[in-house]
């Protein structure tokens, strides 16, 4: 029998699908087979935005019909009737899994006093422990507008935990887990004693996720839904930046650029074509803030030369156009929401993150009584990674600024709190560029490969390394300027502890300044590379298929050793196959000699070592 978890909450807008993505997330790192189930649901005719979520996960099989149990209709209409459905249906998903991720309700558009307790009588059916997620925000005192709400109390969200506890006592809902979500960041461990004192077992874990308006304002793309809108101008990259603040443009352009603020959604009167202008203009400057959208309401049609105008503009922020008023036009922009979707990578990125930085994964996984597994799948591989680089963070060094790839990739590693990065690039250029992409690089350190100071230093240090070449200084000052020198020499001077580089640089032209300035290490002689192979079920170490094309036996032998500390190093354990065209004895030749020549020096360098070869690895015969 599967290993469950059921997420529920006492109130709507907590964020559960956030923590159901972080659980999810978490169970992939020690089990492979993991499966999402959705007991209740509002329609079978429009899709669960938190069941695609969580299906759309790289490590879900399942196909989304097999994961809904009932609707609400079916609820409401014969609880017990829905009940028994429930079970089956989630018996049959849980028959394919090693451990199902359940969520509960939402309590939107159709809540009722006794939805927790029915959640938490399904809970008890499925013999599921619950995760009762508590909301950090009182909406009811204040409607939550652009993802501003207010903050409760530590004692407020004791009173909302009590209450939701005894609910789940009286059904006899096993507590498996307390997370408050969305708490204030001023007070997360005062919530989470609040909490703690309430817990029937002191042994329940009682977790608090620190509140993030990025999760919860709404992106461009969703207001311009919102607006019933359409983009007639700007980059549609952008539509996924949220909206963080709404300014009302129905003033002259002077009043409005001093109240433009960071990540706003400007509100014009479309027939106010100076003040779309101006914004425009202010938006582009970099000496106003950037804002996240305009939208331009009312129905007035825009003249051919001003839809022309902005064309030649450098912003590209997009224009939204809409027919309804102005004030029909805010009130939708406020009541908008964020949502996280596979597509919203950053808020996907920053959401985990934040539960993997609050919650403790490994508590999470030994209380739910996961063993980890010995399959290593690539997803487990992965986070494996991830979770060693949080732990011992280092500081990595980007090369290639100018390359979106590298920006996307900067936003993940960032967001997820995995290292502290350096870009290398011209600062301006490389951060209006992550704006334009919707990505928030905001935490990386930007440095020019020019910067004179640095340069300085660099070529000073790179002379020194190559006087015997007859390098000048003012030969040195040149080479370090090179983006694959620049981030060596950092490495090289301790200012970074690693560089990644490739993207768009040759494997040659990103490990040359290594061969000349950092050099190999004591003991090994040849510069070598491995790539790993994910495979279905475990990860394998090949070792050398990038740098050096025709190894001698030596060479060979020292890839080898090499290769298996790298093995190590990533949690592999190291058993050697020298690779050949035949096996043992078999068959003869030059290059099979080489094979067993090496693997010989191997067994002689490294007797601590397992390795066998010559080792034909795949023979398919066609006759």
């Amino acid at each position: 029998m599967a290993q469950s978890i059921y997420i529920t909450s006492a109130e709507g807008h907590t964020g559960k699908s956030t923590i159901a993505l972080g659980v999810l997330d978490a169970l992939m790192r020690v089990t492979p087979r993991v499966g999402v189930f959705r007991p209740i649901a509002r329609s079978v005719a429009e899709r669960d935005d938190v069941l695609e979520l969580l299906l759309a996960h790289d490590g879900v099989h399942l196909d989304y019909e097999d994961c809904i149990g009932v609707t609400y209709d079916d609820v409401r209409d014969d609880p017990d009737g829905a009940l028994s459905t429930i079970v089956a249906r989630f018996k049959a998903v849980e028959a394919q899994c090693d451990a199902v991720v359940i969520i509960g309700s939402d309590y939107t558009d159709v809540a009722s006093p006794a939805e927790l307790g029915y959640n938490a009588r399904i809970a008890a059916n499925l013999a599921a422990p619950v995760l009762l997620v508590l909301s950090g925000r009182d909406q009811q005192r204040q409607a939550e507008q652009l993802g501003t709400t207010t903050a409760r109390t530590p004692a407020a969200v004791g009173q909302i935990g009590a209450l939701a506890l005894s609910e789940l006592e009286v059904e006899r809902a096993e507590l498996f887990a307390v997370i408050v979500n969305r708490a204030d960041p001023e007070q997360l461990d005062g919530i989470e004693e609040a909490v703690a004192a309430l817990r029937p077992q002191k042994t329940t874990p009682v977790w608090a996720i620190p509140e993030d308006r990025t999760l919860v304002a709404p992106s461009i793309d969703g207001i311009l839904a919102a607006v019933d809108g359409r983009l007639i101008k700007g980059d549609p990259d952008r539509l996924g930046r949220e909206a963080l603040t709404i300014v009302v443009a129905g003033m002259s352009m002077v009043n409005v650029l001093p109240r433009l603020t960071e990540e706003s959604v400007v509100v014009i009167p479309a027939d106010r074509t100076e003040v779309l202008l101006a914004t425009l203009l202010a938006d582009a400057s970099g000496t106003f803030p950037r804002v996240a959208g305009i939208i331009l309401n009312g129905p007035f049609p825009l003249p051919e030369p001003i839809v022309q105008l902005p064309d030649g503009f450098t912003s590209t922020v997009p224009i939204i156009a809409t027919d309804l008023g102005t004030y029909d036009t805010a009130v939708r922009v406020m009541g908008a929401r964020g949502r996280i979707s596979p597509e919203s990578r950053g808020r996907y990125d920053r959401a985990l993150g934040l539960f993997q930085t609050h919650v403790d994964i490994a508590e999470l996984t030994t209380q739910l009584g996961l063993a980890e597994s010995r399959v290593v799948t690539p997803l487990m591989f992965e986070y494996g990674l991830i979770e060693r680089a949080r732990s011992d963070r280092r500081r990595i060094v980007l090369p290639e600024g100018d390359d979106d790839r590298i920006l996307r990739a900067a936003a993940t590693l960032l967001a997820r709190e995995v290292a502290d990065l350096t870009i290398l690039g011209d600062e301006s250029a490389i951060r209006a560029r992550a704006v334009e992409l919707g990505v928030d690089i905001s935490a990386a350190q930007v440095i020019s490969p020019t910067d004179p100071e640095m340069v300085e230093r660099f070529a000073t240090e790179y002379a020194r390394l190559r006087a015997h070449k007859g390098i000048t200084l003012a030969q040195a000052a040149d080479t370090v300027t090179d983006v694959s020198y620049f981030g060596t020499m950092m490495v090289h001077l301790g200012l970074a502890d690693g560089m990644v580089s490739g993207a768009a640089h040759t494997t040659a032209h990103t490990i040359r300044p290594s061969f000349e300035i950092i050099k190999t290490k004591p003991g090994v002689t040849v510069v070598s590379s491995v790539f790993l192979m994910a495979l279905a079920d475990r990860v394998l170490v090949y070792g050398d298929c990038a740098v050096i094309p025709d190894p001698t036996s030596e060479q060979l032998a020292d890839i080898a050793i090499s290769s298996a500390a790298t093995a190590q190093q990533f949690g592999i354990e190291p058993r050697i196959a020298m690779l050949s065209y035949s096996t043992g004895e078999s068959g003869s030749g030059a290059d099979v000699d080489k094979v067993r020549a090496a693997t010989a020096l191997v067994h002689e360098r490294a007797p601590e070592l397992l390795v066998e070869g010559p080792i034909q690895y795949l023979s398919l015969i066609h006759i």
